[in-house]
């Protein structure tokens, strides 16, 4: 791999890390650094890279992510068998384009090897160059973006860190299937954004709609590709921001929670943490970074890889007639989680090559049993025909 543009660790933070506990994430973590260049990544499951970027954002002079590196090195891996590399920084390109050129090039060959890059990022519209990532390699991608708000902006203006699901979107090649938001915060998003996230058929859950029934976040996070987290989206109280923050958001142990369910998704292949600087989030952001990370590489430790046909051949089939509709319903007889089928249709130019398999909950079949059509599959069934 020419990673060329990647620069290693600083000397200073690989002395310190030296220090740490024999058992540490820091003595087992594998390291790109000065003397030895980048490690082979032939056995690395996830890849963690910088990505020292703000300008289409609240750009300050100067930022790094020592603070995060530290607070993560420093913590103990649980039982695991995940191998994880640090591969450095992308530093700021000449323009911002170049930044983006080099992060997409990044998570396009490390996701081509298996590899799950790990974004830790500046101002957030460097999502943009994780998703543009998947042009060449041929899916539709679904995009989950952990947000106090939706970030659609408008699709004439200039990209920026508020406005880059409007590029998403409109901009060719269009990859894009489906985008989920988890989180928004009502006041901080317009009714007419509100209502084209509606007309996109696009999946947008409430922060207290969250709040009061976790459990609707893991089949969405389940079918997602890539997925963002805004550090905005969790609570200053919980995240250490001083200036401008939100008393509202996520909490430590809810942000976390997202991450591991996103760690577990078979299906997620790139991670990011974006809108992160050292100066407004302190010692106590960094931790909070830090412990995202930890719950996401935990969580790819417990996959079970039942997207392969193999696993699928053991799933348990349902079939619940709904007026004309006959709802197909699948369950893994290991986990225990559930599948709706979303039917091909020759007929017309769809998106979907295939039938394919929606995650859903148990709550959804029972709700189907009595005759109500799960929302989430007649909007994956209405953007396969538009």
């Amino acid at each position: 791999m020419d990673l060329d543009f990647l620069s290693p660790l600083s000397e200073d933070l690989l002395k310190e890390i030296a220090g740490f506990g024999e058992h540490s994430l820091g003595n087992s973590i594998k390291k790109h650094t000065l003397e030895e260049g980048l490690p082979d990544l032939e056995t690395v499951q996830v890849a963690v890279v910088g990505v020292r970027e703000n300008r289409l954002g609240d750009e300050i002079d100067f930022f790094d992510f020592i603070e995060v590196r530290k607070a993560f090195y420093s913590l103990y891996p649980g039982n695991w068998d995940v191998t994880i590399a640090d591969l450095g920084d992308i530093e700021k390109g000449e323009t911002v384009e170049d930044t983006y050129f080099a992060l997409q090039t990044l998570v396009a060959q490390l996701v081509k090897k298996d590899v799950i890059p790990m974004i830790l990022g500046g101002s957030q519209d460097l999502v943009y160059a994780q998703y543009r990532a998947y042009d060449t390699l041929d899916q539709m991608v679904n995009l989950v973006n952990i947000d106090s708000r939706f970030d659609l902006g408008d699709a004439e203006s200039p990209i920026n860190n508020r406005s880059y699901i409007s590029k998403i979107v409109v901009n060719q090649p269009y990859n894009l299937f489906n985008y989920s938001n988890l989180g928004y915060q009502t006041y901080f998003n317009s009714q007419d954004e509100i209502e084209l996230m509606d007309r996109l058929f696009f999946d947008a859950y409430r922060l207290g709609e969250l709040s009061n029934n976790f459990k609707l976040v893991e089949p969405v996070m389940r079918d997602a590709n890539m997925v963002a987290v805004d550090l905005a989206a969790v609570s200053a109280a919980s995240s250490g921001a001083r200036d401008i923050a939100s008393p509202n958001g996520f909490d430590g142990k809810e942000i976390c929670a997202l991450a591991r369910y996103a760690g577990i998704s078979d299906k997620v292949s790139s991670f990011g943490i974006y809108e992160y600087d050292n100066i407004k989030y302190g010692n106590l952001g960094g931790m909070l970074m830090a412990q995202i990370m930890w719950y996401f590489a935990e969580g790819v430790n417990y996959r079970t890889n039942e997207n392969t046909i193999s696993a699928r051949k053991e799933f348990i089939k349902y079939q619940v007639p709904i007026d004309d509709e006959v709802l197909v319903f699948y369950k893994s007889p290991v986990s225990g989680r559930w599948w709706i089928e979303i039917p091909f249709l020759p007929h017309i130019d769809t998106k979907l090559k295939r039938s394919t398999l929606l995650p859903c909950s148990e709550e959804d079949y029972l709700e189907a049993c009595n005759q109500v059509i799960p929302e989430r599959w007649y909007k994956a069934k209405r953007k396969n025909e538009v």
